[in-house]
């Protein structure tokens, strides 16, 4: 984990360690350290086999992060529910809009308790599969989107 999602990760993430000479946030300290890791194991297509935990929620800092790791795979929390976009990840593709597994567990699978369709008509019952299957078309899209913009 290098940056998550969580309201309170700041508590912990953004603490000043030593890092060199200086002092960073903890974060940046533990991106050095995935960075150092993995640079011996970067395969054929330019991508360490160590990977980095990096929450949607924190765009300028994801950029930043795939500015310093640009070997590292990003697997993204925080999509949907707990309030990131395709624009809040914009900065966390690499050049060629790959490099990042975005998650949207609570977002999918919950998808039901958010669907209009489904709460103006609730003698109809709960469809939970189109719900979640509405919610991965819309993700999808969103993510389109941000790889395009």
């Amino acid at each position: 984990m290098i940056r998550t999602s969580n309201k309170s990760s700041h508590e912990i993430q953004e603490l000043a360690v030593k890092n060199g000479s200086s002092l960073s946030p903890l974060y940046c300290h533990v991106a050095d350290l995935v960075s150092y890791w993995g640079k011996d194991l970067i395969g054929k297509h330019g991508y360490s086999l160590v990977g980095a935990v990096v929450g949607a929620t924190h765009s300028e800092q994801g950029a930043a992060l795939r500015s310093r790791l640009p070997n590292t795979f990003f697997l993204v929390p925080g999509y949907g529910a707990q309030g990131g976009t395709g624009a809040d990840l914009r900065g966390y593709f690499d050049k060629n809009g790959l490099g990042i597994i975005v998650n949207s567990s609570r977002g999918i699978n919950g998808a039901w308790l958010k669907d209009k369709d489904m709460s103006k008509n609730p003698e109809l019952g709960v469809d939970f599969a189109e719900a979640s299957r509405k919610a991965v078309i819309a993700m999808r899209n969103d993510l389109q989107l941000a790889m395009e913009g």
